[in-house]
């Protein structure tokens, strides 16, 4: 095994998550064009400033962090087209389009890489 130095930069955040996230997500790893995320739930508060609490009915979320990503989509002559994500990025992502799927009680989405529509940077 090979270790890289890193600057403390934006970079080595992300390789940390990326470390961090491979030890504590069972070996996941999606397949083709498909995206592990981790939903970002965010404190629900009323416009009077109460919050909300957790069995309170909510929307689904719309942001998360990328934890794995796959390889990438193949093309027709066989050429894999990787993918512009990076685990540690943090995503906004259509409502409806990721599979839920529970890891040691945790939820995580997967989704492919049509269903993500933005960078949060």
């Amino acid at each position: 095994m090979t270790y890289q130095l890193y600057e403390y930069s934006y970079d080595y955040h992300r390789y940390l998550i990326s470390m961090l996230a491979s030890v504590f997500v069972m070996k996941i790893k999606p397949l083709s064009d498909h995206i592990l995320i981790e939903p970002v739930r965010e404190e629900e508060k009323t416009r009077a400033g109460i919050l909300l609490p957790e069995t309170a009915e909510k929307e689904k979320p719309e942001q998360g962090r990328v934890i794995a990503v796959g390889p990438g989509r193949k093309t027709n002559a066989g050429k894999v087209i990787p993918l512009g994500l990076r685990p540690g990025d943090k995503v906004l992502f259509t409502k409806y389009g990721p599979n839920e799927i529970k890891v040691d009680n945790k939820e995580y989405l997967i989704a492919k890489e049509e269903d993500i529509l933005a960078i949060i940077e």
